[in-house]
């Protein structure tokens, strides 16, 4: 079976977004193995230069990199990465499935992004949209779009 990672920074605070992704989890586990590992985030200042925001994400970035599985494929999230129909990203996560790896890390920066160290050590960056949306939000999109991927190439039907 499909091992399906998300790293993340920061943790969900509120209860309807836990309840989303523990949904999104238990219908996802019919068909992949799910690991959301949760990150802690780097308190911002006030006042927010380029050189510590740099920093923050260097911080947060190698935090990721330090727990992702040898032998995984990686995939950013990131808002200049390659945009997919649900259908086409179906094919891509099948595709990765049988030609490349039997497990897909994803990767959910924290407020600032994501450092070009860990945008590069990805195989692919993808965006959900040009729009800017809260982290935690960007979760539940990728637990949706997986959930909807397995549902199309399952020939499953999705809405009920």
């Amino acid at each position: 079976m499909l091992e399906i990672n998300i790293i993340c920074i920061g943790k969900l605070k509120e209860d309807y977004l836990k309840k989303a992704v523990a949904e999104y989890a238990k219908r996802l586990s019919k068909y992949c193995h799910l690991m959301i590992v949760e990150l802690q985030d780097e308190k911002l200042p006030n006042k927010l230069y380029d050189k510590e925001l740099e920093e923050i994400k260097r911080i947060e970035s190698k935090r990721m990199i330090d727990v992702i599985k040898k032998d995984t494929y990686v995939i950013c999230l990131d808002l200049k990465g390659k945009q997919y129909t649900s259908e086409a990203f179906s094919q891509k996560i099948e595709e990765i499935a049988l030609h490349f790896n039997h497990s897909i890390t994803f990767i959910i920066g924290g407020t600032l992004g994501i450092n070009e160290e860990l945008l590069n050590l990805a195989k692919e960056k993808i965006s959900f949209s040009t729009m800017t949306f809260p982290h935690q939000f960007i979760r539940i999109f990728l637990l949706e779009q997986l959930f909807r991927a397995f549902k199309i190439s399952h020939h499953e039907r999705y809405h009920w």
